[in-house]
């Protein structure tokens, strides 16, 4: 069976622990680097006959609810940045393409919390979560699936809670738990990797 292809944002986030298990494709920050750093490495499996089987994006995310420094899987996701309500079209759907504002994700992880995802390219903070619907936010995610969707792959998304619960000041505010979230992205890593083997992932669908 071909194998997982890992995906991550920035190289911070990429600690001792997950640096012992993976060699992820390294995407650069934002929608539009994810979508493109993506869609390049699986075209080059696609042209070798070598799609993967999975994609795997690990990383950081925020959320004022969640668990900070908490594991989660992603069950859905939006693109929060998308606004086409003046042309008629529901928030977070993008004029002309057949697809919902939320697009569900899987296949679920057994012994992982499952949490609501928007994607975008601002980082929020403090109030800005008010307009928030999902749980948790990063910014690639939904980029990463639209690449996945158009080469048939299966992603599934696991973040680490790095902040929220107080208003971010500066960029050490972010990175202060990922040492944390590095040890409990490893060990999910590990809880993955033996689904897979074991044949526990039911990957036939939501591509």
């Amino acid at each position: 069976m071909p194998p997982i292809l890992y995906v991550m944002a920035v190289t911070v986030e990429f600690g001792p622990y997950l640096r012992a298990r993976i060699d992820p494709v390294m995407t650069g920050v934002g929608p539009v680097e994810a979508a493109i750093s993506l869609s390049v490495a699986l075209a080059e499996h696609a042209a070798r006959g070598a799609l993967p089987a999975l994609v795997v994006s690990l990383g950081s995310a925020g959320s004022r609810s969640l668990e900070q420094t908490g594991i989660y899987q992603a069950s859905s996701v939006t693109y929060r940045d998308m606004d086409a309500t003046a042309l008629g079209f529901a928030p977070g759907v993008t004029p002309f393409l057949d697809l919902p504002a939320v697009l569900t994700l899987g296949p679920a992880l057994s012994g992982v919390r499952q949490a609501s995802l928007a994607t975008g390219a601002s980082v929020v903070s403090g109030s800005a979560y008010d307009a928030i619907e999902a749980d948790m936010v990063d910014m690639e995610t939904y980029a990463l699936l639209r690449a996945c969707q158009r080469f048939g792959v299966p992603l599934v998304a696991i973040r680490g809670i790095s902040d929220g619960a107080s208003e971010l000041g500066r960029l050490e505010d972010w990175a202060q738990y990922l040492h944390i979230i590095d040890e409990r992205l490893a060990a999910t890593v590990d809880r993955i990797e033996a689904a897979f083997r074991d044949g526990e992932l039911d990957l036939s669908g939501r591509h």
